[in-house]
């Protein structure tokens, strides 16, 4: 097969990308610092940095710390709001010849809608993605773990905006099939899967966190069998796209999560130490879908072969 002609382009929902490989909120800034290094027009998508209504000035530091096969954050969603984001931030984003999935938070579903609506049809946002899951903010991750709230926010927000909606759930739930078909019930394009797994790390003989607050979320390899397990078991349970993150950093890893039933997958805490994984994985996908015999993305996704 002549890997020129395999088709990477893919569908979320009403949000078309020319391909699947997208960067993760909070982990590729606003993408203005990487351009020396990542060619922006390749990617799929990019995902800024979670905005919130209000500016935050975040959690007190330490706010990351390094652990097994992973990384420890919070951050506290430190940004400095909506407004400021609009004025400074997406004028620059608008032109960088990508999509532009714009990540917000609230603390209430009214504050999620005001967002929605104060950002709907201004140019370079292309969709939201809805974090509903964030562990390191007091409020918020309720909407990710209730399935009701889950549902009445995407209802909301797909009201009140006519832009592609993608709501970003937790793994720290018992059932993320049922928060992912309350997404799905609430109308969201397509829902990505997961964000932090919620842990520690302790410094046992200062008998203190090593981080500023007790608990952070946990990043990196070390979350990518949570992950995939979590987006096999949304796959099994609704029909709206799903959109994979946790620990991707090869090629391996992102035709893992098209197998599990990932349309598209997001690139997180890899780019701290490889700020051009994205662009190594892109250069190798063609082959890597040649290699199965698939023409496009979609056919590989949600291929697993269980044994019965």
């Amino acid at each position: 097969m002549n890997t020129a002609d395999i088709r990477l382009d893919v569908q979320l929902g009403r949000l078309h990308l020319a391909n699947p490989i997208l960067v993760a909120s909070g982990t590729f800034g606003y993408a203005r610092e990487m351009a020396g290094l990542v060619d922006l027009t390749r990617l799929g998508g990019i995902l800024p940095k979670t905005i919130t209504r209000s500016a935050r000035p975040g959690n007190p530091p330490p706010r990351t710390v390094e652990t097994t096969a992973g990384m420890l954050n919070s951050i506290g969603l430190d940004n400095d709001g909506l407004e400021a984001f609009i004025e400074r931030q997406l004028p620059s984003l608008a032109g960088l010849g990508t999509k532009i999935v714009v990540s917000i938070a609230g603390k209430s579903r009214e504050e999620f809608l005001d967002l929605a609506a104060r950002l709907d049809g201004l140019p370079g946002v292309d969709a939201l993605e809805l974090n509903i899951s964030c562990p390191n903010v007091t409020g918020g991750v309720d909407f990710g773990t209730d399935p009701a709230m889950c549902e009445a926010v995407v209802r909301g927000v797909r009201q009140a905006c006519s832009v592609p909606v993608l709501a970003k759930l937790t793994p720290n739930v018992t059932d993320v099939a049922c928060m992912a078909r309350a997404a799905e019930a609430g109308g969201a394009d397509a829902i990505s899967l997961i964000n932090t797994c919620l842990g520690m790390a302790i410094d046992w003989r200062k008998r203190r966190s090593r981080l500023g607050r007790p608990m952070g979320g946990l990043s990196g390899p070390a979350i990518k069998p949570i992950a995939l397990r979590a987006v096999y078991q949304a796959a099994q349970a609704v029909r709206v796209p799903l959109v994979g993150i946790g620990g991707i950093a090869t090629i391996d890893d992102v035709m893992e999560f098209f197998v599990a039933g990932a349309t598209a997958v997001q690139i997180g805490t890899a780019n701290f130490y490889n700020p051009t994984v994205s662009m190594q994985v892109l250069d190798v996908l063609p082959a890597a879908l040649a290699e199965l015999g698939a023409g496009a993305v979609a056919e590989v996704v949600g291929t697993l072969r269980v044994e019965q």
